[in-house]
């Protein structure tokens, strides 16, 4: 029996996100995990299984499978594969400020299984993203983003297995991801979000590091600061009035939070990227 999990890397270093066919030599694989990105499959052909974790799905395309950086799963296919592979880095998703493709991720990772209601918008969508990836020499632009958008919005509407959905509901800490990408007006306290539902913040704590090796904390951290972000480059807000409606007692509060975690001041993020 092996000592540990083998741990895949299939993106550059330096990429965010990468698009590409997928291989369609593959057949069988070894449980395997990924080195910290977000990975979105899209199989219109081929036949066989996938298991991701404990659950093994059968390949009936078109079918996009998602698998989240913390899973392990591994493929036996029995005929040739076609479709595409899109690959999302942490960081992407930190970097980016657009709000409604974080929402999306968020909405769609929960669902390691997906039915495209509409596979020829689906397939063009990914055809077009592959082609612009290639273009672009894996340099992420507004074009990729506003395809991606695109795409994660029309996956949504798939059909969903009944335990997908079942498991997505059941889980709490998928539940306080949609909650926060859906809040208007964050609040910087785990505690207020424990509440909400009935349960403690350690709890809530315990239940964000199995599933995803973050604190609560840090969980709302990340959108707080992709909150900030938004606020100090598509607003004239001051720094203060800034720190008021992300729920800071004052701007030295904000400004120390804000610096913990970027490496810089609010003032210098606002000048260096105005």
């Amino acid at each position: 029996m092996k000592k540990s999990i083998e741990i895949k890397n299939k993106i550059e270093m330096m990429e965010l996100i990468k698009v590409s066919p997928f291989r369609k030599v593959i057949r069988r694989t070894e449980p395997h995990k990924h080195n910290s990105y977000f990975e979105i499959i899209y199989l219109s052909k081929g036949k066989g299984k996938h298991t991701i974790d404990t659950q093994e799905f059968s390949i009936a395309p078109p079918i996009i499978f998602i698998v989240r950086k913390e899973q392990v799963h591994f493929w036996d296919i029995e005929t040739e594969p076609s479709g595409f592979v899109i690959i999302i880095k942490k960081s992407f998703i930190e970097k980016n400020l657009d709000k409604e493709i974080k929402q999306l991720l968020s909405k769609i990772s929960p669902f390691p299984c997906l039915y495209p209601n509409d596979k020829n918008t689906v397939e063009q969508l990914f055809q077009l993203l592959n082609k612009e990836y290639q273009e672009s020499k894996g340099e992420s632009n507004a074009i990729i983003e506003g395809l991606l958008k695109a795409l994660l919005a029309k996956l949504l509407q798939s059909e969903r297995p009944e335990n997908s959905i079942r498991n997505h509901k059941e889980n709490l800490f998928h539940k306080f991801k949609d909650l926060l990408a859906q809040e208007k007006k964050l609040t910087n306290k785990v505690v207020h979000y424990a509440k909400l539902f009935n349960t403690t913040p350690q709890n809530l704590n315990a239940i964000c590091r199995r599933e995803n090796n973050q604190s609560a904390t840090e969980v709302l951290s990340e959108f707080i600061i992709g909150e900030a972000k938004r606020l100090l480059l598509y607003t004239d807000l001051t720094i203060i009035e800034i720190s008021y409606s992300l729920d800071f007692k004052d701007n030295s509060h904000f400004t120390k939070y804000f610096k913990r975690y970027t490496g810089i001041t609010p003032n210098a993020f606002r000048s260096v990227t105005s």
